[in-house]
């Protein structure tokens, strides 16, 4: 891999109070985001980092899904996902990440969008997010059309 193959980005964070956080998107004009622990430990004021996670796989997933999608010319309507993630204790005794489910919501009947079945067999090996957390965390995926029928 040459140095041309490789992207870097940056954030930051700083501590607002107590484990409420935050975090600056660098060179970009995203908001900040605030960022706390639920409660007891936190005031809840913000999504948690394991939360934040599950977004990230969700969001990435859905994208993913749509960039594919229109890429075989479909025009499909509006996505929607929703995301389960199941926290465990490790040998060490330490919460975990242990697995995540994601429905992906189709808004069109699957026989209204051409060459589904090839999308559906290779858009996840595009979504950085979810290949990379893989790697240590299982991440089960669904896709579901308007009808609520899973078409992968």
């Amino acid at each position: 891999m040459s140095d041309h193959d490789t992207q870097t980005f940056g954030l930051s964070l700083e501590q607002v109070d107590n484990y409420e956080f935050r975090v600056r998107f660098d060179e970009t004009s995203i908001p900040d985001l605030t960022t706390d622990e639920s409660e007891p430990l936190g005031g809840g004021t913000g999504p948690n980092p394991a939360r934040l996670l599950v977004a990230a796989v969700a969001n990435c997933l859905a994208a993913s899904l749509l960039f594919a999608l229109r890429k075989f010319k479909n025009e499909p309507g509006s996505l929607r996902a929703t995301a389960k993630a199941s926290l465990a204790r490790n040998q060490a005794g330490r919460w975990r990440v242990e697995r995540m489910a994601v429905d992906l919501h189709l808004s069109d009947p699957s026989a209204d969008l051409e060459h589904l079945e090839r999308i559906i067999g290779q858009f996840e090996d595009f979504c950085i997010v979810t290949q990379s957390v893989r790697q240590g965390v299982a991440v089960d995926v669904r896709v579901l059309d308007r009808e609520g029928r899973v078409v992968n």
